[in-house]
C-alpha cells in the first residue's frame, strides 16, 4: 500500500514538474502582417524571454526589410502565406499586425489548425466579419483576443474597482471617454500603416474605428457586458484635404437604461489622450492617464496614483501566454474577450449607420 502511495506521489510530482516546465517555456508566437504601426510592441519585447517568434507571414515582401525585426528574427522564418507559415512553424498563438479587414483571414487560417489569435483593436471592420470570427473561434475552440493599450492602464482597473466594489461615487449616470491624437499623418505613422488606416474598407472607417473602439470597449466592460439600447453618432471630416476617404472626428452617444456614455474619438486633438470621466450620484472619477486619477467624493477632490497592475494582467503578451497555457481564464466580461469585442463592433457599425441616416440605431 505504501509503495502504491509513493508511486502516486512520484507521478503527481512528475506531472506538476512537466506542467511547470511547459508554462515557463517561451510561448511559440507567430506574427501575421507587418503593416501595423504597433509592431514595435513586439520588437521591443523580443529579448524579454516570455515568447519567441517562430514565424512571420506578410505578402508584401518589401515590408520584410525591417531592420529592427531582422536583427532579432532570422529571415528564413518569413513567409508570404499565413497557412504555409502555420504549417511549417507550428506556433501556439498568432498575433495579427495587418489591417483590421485582414483579421478574419488570419482567424480563418488559424482556427482549423487550433491556433489561438490576438488581434490589435478593434476585432473587425463589420458585424458580419466579427460574427464569422466568433463562429470559427467557437467551432474550433480557440481564443480570439483583442488588444487595446488601455486594457493595461492601472487607472482604468482602479476606476472599475472604485465603481464596482467600493461604490465610491454611487450609481453611474454618465461616462465620457476621450481618445485620440493630432492625426496619424501628423504624428508620423508610416506609409504602410497610413495606407490602410485611412481606407474605409480596410480599416472600416477613420477615427470612429481607430479611437471610437476604446470607449466602446471600456463602456461595455463598465456596463457588465450589457449592450446599449441605442447608438447615435456624428462623424466629421475636419481635414478632408488630409483624410479625404474617412472621418477624422467622431462623437458617439450610447444610451443605457440609466446611463449615458459619450465617446469623443478624434484625429484632431491638440495632444495625445486616452482619458475617461465617470460621474455618479455621489461624485466622479477622472482617469487622467495610465496611472493618475482624481476622485471627487464626500464633497472634496483627491488625487490618486493607481497601483501598478500585477503580471499577467499588466501586459498583452504576458496575458496572452497565461491564457494560452491555461494559467488564467478569459472571462466573457474581460476587456480582451470575444464577447466584449463583438459588442464593440456592433456599436461602431451602429455609429456609422447613425451618421449616415441621421437617426439613432437601436441594438
Amino acid at each position: 500500500m505504501k509503495s502504491i502511495k509513493f508511486a502516486l506521489v512520484i507521478i503527481l510530482a512528475s506531472v506538476a514538474s512537466l506542467s511547470f516546465a511547459q508554462n515557463t517555456k517561451p510561448l511559440r508566437l507567430a506574427v501575421a502582417g507587418l503593416s501595423h504601426g504597433h509592431l514595435w510592441e513586439v520588437i521591443s519585447r523580443l529579448d524579454r524571454g516570455d515568447f519567441v517568434i517562430v514565424g512571420i507571414s506578410e505578402p508584401d515582401t518589401s515590408l520584410w526589410n525591417n531592420k529592427r525585426l531582422l536583427a532579432k528574427v532570422d529571415k528564413s522564418l518569413f513567409f508570404k502565406d499565413t497557412g504555409e507559415m502555420l504549417d511549417k512553424t507550428k506556433p501556439e498563438a498568432v498575433i495579427a499586425y495587418g489591417s483590421i479587414y485582414d483579421h478574419l483571414g488570419v482567424v480563418e487560417a488559424c482556427a482549423p489548425r487550433g491556433v489561438h489569435v490576438m488581434v490589435e483593436k478593434p476585432l473587425a471592420t463589420t458585424v458580419k466579419q466579427a460574427n464569422r470570427i466568433a463562429e470559427l473561434a467557437r467551432k474550433h475552440k480557440i481564443m480570439v483576443l483583442t488588444n487595446y493599450e488601455t486594457t493595461w492602464y492601472a487607472s482604468n482597473h482602479k476606476a472599475y474597482d472604485l465603481v464596482k466594489n467600493e461604490n465610491a461615487v454611487g450609481r453611474i449616470s454618465r461616462i465620457n471617454v476621450y481618445d485620440g491624437h493630432q492625426g496619424p499623418k501628423e504624428i508620423g505613422c508610416g506609409p504602410e500603416f497610413l495606407r490602410w488606416l485611412t481606407d474605409p474598407v480596410l480599416n472600416g472607417g477613420g477615427a470612429v474605428i481607430d479611437f471610437g473602439c476604446y470607449g466602446a470597449n471600456l463602456s461595455t466592460w463598465l456596463m457588465n457586458g450589457q449592450k446599449p439600447l441605442k447608438v447615435s453618432a456624428t462623424l466629421k471630416q475636419q481635414k478632408p484635404q488630409v483624410y479625404p476617404k474617412v472621418d477624422d472626428d467622431a462623437t458617439i452617444m450610447l444610451e443605457y437604461p440609466n446611463t449615458t456614455v459619450l465617446i469623443m474619438a478624434s484625429w484632431n486633438w491638440p495632444m495625445n489622450r486616452k482619458d475617461m470621466h465617470i460621474y455618479g450620484e455621489k461624485g466622479y472619477i477622472y482617469q487622467d492617464n495610465g496611472t493618475d486619477m482624481r476622485i471627487y467624493r464626500d464633497k472634496k477632490e483627491e488625487k490618486m496614483k493607481a497601483e501598478a497592475l500585477k503580471a499577467p494582467y499588466n501586459d498583452s503578451f504576458y496575458y496572452l501566454k497565461a491564457a494560452v497555457r491555461g494559467e488564467i481564464e478569459v472571462k466573457p466580461t474581460d476587456l480582451s474577450s470575444l464577447e466584449n469585442n463583438l459588442i464593440v463592433v456592433e456599436i461602431l457599425n451602429a455609429a456609422i449607420e447613425s451618421n449616415r441616416t441621421g437617426k439613432a440605431v437601436k441594438l
